[in-house]
């Protein structure tokens, strides 16, 4: 297993990012997803845990078939998505991200975010171990390159001013000086136990997750004039208006995914409004434990969907190493 420890500072408060990190998430998704890829919305739920108190549930699905090279795609399941399940007890969250059809394939995701550059020793309370073992990273929004293909001027903080805020441009050194600051802190554990192929695999996914991070801080940033004086409950229900409008777009072709549907794949969801019933059962289909919306899940209940069956699960299996990196790779290219 592979532990790396992100710092993302942000020049807003912890308390604007709530609001920030909800819009650019929910309009992101939106922008990314095309018939039958992007993110679907599975759970959107109120939560209650007995450590951390009142939060919120959220289990979406990565569509990534059409995504993936062509030859991949002749090997893998139809319908082939990362899940993401995330428990927000703001301004703590655990996020976990599993692989339809790699079981051996895990990351998990534990974050808190303080008002600080990034100072705090010990922000997530690591064991004497976990300290010794995790590698740090900091990351600087402004001054760490992306990929050309994501880049936009526009969303590049070093040039963004925003009107709303007179915030920006972001000046070398700007994580020193800037008021007001936050900092996210992200320890980020991956595992992918194949012999052979798994240090190479947990690099990769690692360097794709940084990508990932930092280019969903630098658009939460430049995006800050449309997101800036929500309420959490304003961002509340353009995420709910997002989530919609993104599951038509991802669902729109599920009904066609249906017909000749291998051994082994997972039958699309072709509702986007479903009864508890119709919950239960889609849920008890893919191996899932929730008993329905009214019952907050719990982390210790949330399953890994199943892996998939027959010739395609055992193409996939001959092969992981290349369907992990093209899986990862066409996730960060969705992001």
């Amino acid at each position: 297993m592979l532990v790396k420890e992100y710092r993302v500072a942000m020049p807003i408060s912890k308390e604007e990012y709530q609001v920030g990190q909800l819009y650019m998430i929910a309009k992101h998704s939106h922008e990314q997803s095309e018939s039958g890829d992007g993110v679907e919305v599975v759970h959107n739920v109120p939560h209650n845990d007995p450590i951390h108190g009142e939060g919120q549930y959220t289990e979406k699905r990565i569509h990534l078939s059409s995504r993936l090279p062509y030859w991949l795609q002749s090997i893998t399941p139809r319908v082939f998505y990362i899940t993401e399940k995330a428990w927000n007890y703001y301004p703590y969250t655990e996020t976990e991200y599993t692989c339809s059809f790699l079981p051996k394939f895990n990351i998990f995701i534990r974050t808190k975010y303080e008002n600080n550059s990034g100072t705090t020793e010990n922000c997530l309370e690591l064991s004497p171990d976990e300290l010794a073992t995790r590698t740090l990273d900091e990351i600087d929004i402004a001054y760490d390159e992306v990929a050309p293909k994501h880049y936009k001027e526009n969303e590049d903080p070093k040039f963004f001013k925003s009107k709303a805020t007179n915030r920006g441009p972001l000046m070398e050194g700007w994580r020193q000086t800037h008021d007001p600051i936050m900092c996210s802190y992200k320890l980020v554990k991956i595992s992918f136990e194949v012999w052979g192929l798994q240090t190479r695999v947990e690099d990769y996914a690692h360097k794709a997750i940084r990508d990932i991070l930092l280019l969903g801080h630098r658009q939460a940033f430049a995006w800050i004039d449309e997101w800036y004086g929500m309420t959490v409950d304003d961002v509340r229900t353009f995420e709910k208006k997002m989530q919609e409008e993104t599951n038509l777009k991802v669902l729109s072709v599920a009904t066609e995914g249906c017909d000749g549907v291998a051994d082994g794949e997972t039958t699309p969801i072709t509702t986007t409004t479903k009864s508890d019933e119709e919950s239960k059962e889609d849920e008890d289909k893919d191996g899932d434990n929730f008993a329905s919306a009214k019952t907050s899940p719990t982390k210790e209940t949330a399953s890994v969907p199943s892996s998939p069956s027959g010739d395609e699960g055992a193409a996939v299996a001959n092969n992981p190493v290349a369907a992990a990196a093209a899986g990862l790779r066409s996730w960060l290219n969705w992001s």
